[in-house]
């Protein structure tokens, strides 16, 4: 018998007492299953348990799932590194893109988009902990980056996407939260309407959740350990 159920139920209950112990309303943070390296039969399960938004790191993997999976009507985001040569997959197949941190890729998704298209729903990843081997943009580089992708046609800015060095430190982890939140809040001053913070995971969903959180991408503890 799968363990996804009892998994996922646990994240979900995780996720409840953190957004209430936040003081936030309810099903105010929304759970993305990251599903990389994981069969299309375990995305069908946590799909038949309510799940509706399941996020990929390799574009190829993803399309094929997308493809054996069209008739359930899920939500795909793009989270994992962005090669130029895979902007179009990506952009032809998925409903969200966390992990631009260039214009020319944004400039590259937006036009392999196409017309007739809904918008390709987009975030922005910063390198809050300033790690070499890390995507992302470095934080003070964010607002031009912003203004950037903002104007560009067929995609929408909705927010922020960081992930942090990995940290038993609470405190820690709840400092480069917090700066994300703080940049995103910082930017919406400034005129954008961000309403996305993609952060937290598996390890440290309760700190992200805390800091304002509204969207967490959690695979092991849904999936189990990667595969490959």
């Amino acid at each position: 018998m799968s363990s996804i159920p009892l998994n996922l139920q646990a994240v979900r209950q995780r996720i409840e007492s953190a957004t209430r112990a936040a003081g936030r309303p309810p099903r105010s943070v929304r759970l993305l299953a990251v599903s990389k390296t994981f069969p299309p039969e375990a995305v069908r399960e946590a799909a038949q348990e309510g799940l509706r938004d399941f996020g990929e790191n390799y574009a190829q993997e993803g399309i094929e799932k997308i493809r054996e999976l069209s008739a359930l009507g899920l939500t795909w985001h793009f989270i994992g590194p962005i090669q130029s040569n895979k902007t179009r997959t990506i952009a032809e197949g998925f409903d969200w893109v966390h992990s631009i941190d260039r214009a020319k890729i944004a400039a590259r998704l937006a036009e392999a988009r196409g017309p007739g298209r809904s918008e390709l729903q987009v975030c922005i990843q910063v390198n809050v902990s300033g790690e070499a081997t890390k995507g992302g943009v470095a934080p003070s580089e964010a607002a031009q980056l912003a203004e950037q992708v903002a104007v560009l046609p067929r995609l929408k800015l909705r927010g922020l996407m960081a992930v942090p060095e990995p940290t038993p430190d609470e405190a820690l982890q709840r400092r480069r939260f917090g700066q994300l939140r703080e940049l995103r809040d910082r930017l919406n001053r400034d005129g954008f309407a961000m309403d996305t913070l993609s952060m937290g995971m598996s390890a440290d969903l309760e700190a992200a959740i805390a800091e304002g959180a509204t969207l967490v991408r959690v695979g092991t503890a849904i999936f189990g350990e990667r595969r490959g």
